[in-house]
């Protein structure tokens, strides 16, 4: 049974750290890939990281019933894949830039799955042998860059993958300490108030399923993180816009996103200060050009 987080020292090194059931971590010698050996030395952090350096992120998309229901679409027959940058992978309490060229920006609590040995064409019954274990992520998404053709194509992995939209953490745990994934409490909280409140029960393909479907015939190496999809409770409604009372997230917002048995994982929201100027063809209503 193991919890464990990465993480920048005080000393500027990054370490492993093991979770202990008491709270307090302490440093872990190795890798999670040469298994973890704790040195009881109680750890120093100045930053969180993402419990692993991601070597893909390849996420589901409109996993869930009820959000497949909430956005009135029909269930996919087969799972819905993109991907996202490993870039774009950040720590528990980062502070994530809300990018001025986006109006519609929204949060999304999701299961991270986490394979643990090289996955190729494995079975729904073997799935789990390659899992390392499970994270908390929020796949943080601009509706508009993922829904205006003349933006980005309609398309979402420009949408899903600026800088810091794929926080992670604040730990991993290993399968050992998760009796079923496809049966946790899932929710979100923008500014203290829950805004997503589900179970991966609701999941259209499970976390077996995802994990043999990817692997057919492509190599799933370890360190790759697989965001499972969203429950309903996004900002997002049927027609595009934000839902009465649950406004597009916005910088000085708060976000906590939580699933049983994992923990909880912070950001912050804060605002774009860059002063580079950098090319953006038709812009949305309403953002701000650097041009």
């Amino acid at each position: 049974m193991v919890k464990f987080c990465r993480y920048l020292s005080t000393e500027d090194k990054v370490e492993y750290g093991l979770q202990h059931k008491n709270g307090s971590i302490t440093v872990a010698n190795s890798t999670p890939w040469a298994g973890l050996q704790d040195t009881g030395k109680p750890a120093s952090i100045k930053t969180y990281m993402s419990p692993v350096d991601p070597t893909m992120v390849i996420c589901i998309g409109l996993n869930y019933a009820k959000h497949a229901a909430e956005l009135g679409l029909a269930p996919p027959k087969n799972p819905v894949v993109f991907m996202k940058p490993p870039s774009s992978a950040v720590g528990h309490k980062a502070k994530v830039v809300k990018p001025r060229s986006t109006v519609k920006f929204d949060y999304e609590v999701e299961l991270a799955i986490v394979i643990g040995k090289p996955c190729k064409d494995v079975s729904v019954e073997e799935a789990m042998d390659y899992v390392l274990g499970f994270t908390v992520a929020n796949d943080l998404s601009t509706r508009d860059w993922q829904k205006a053709p003349a933006l980005a194509g309609g398309q979402w992995c420009r949408s899903k993958g600026f800088d810091g939209f794929s926080p992670l953490g604040p730990v991993l745990v290993t399968t050992d300490e998760i009796p079923d994934p496809n049966n946790l409490k899932v929710a979100a909280y923008v500014n203290g108030k829950q805004r997503q409140n589900s179970s991966t029960q609701d999941l259209i393909f499970n976390v077996q399923e995802i994990v043999s479907f990817l692997s057919n015939g492509c190599t799933l190496t370890p360190g790759t993180v697989i965001m499972s999809g969203t429950p309903e409770g996004v900002a997002e409604g049927k027609d595009g816009n934000a839902k009465p009372g649950m406004d597009w997230l916005q910088a000085g917002d708060n976000v906590v996103v939580e699933i049983e048995h994992i923990g909880k994982l912070e950001i912050d929201i804060v605002p774009d200060t860059a002063t580079t100027k950098c090319y953006v063809n038709h812009l949305l209503p309403g953002a701000k050009s650097r041009l």
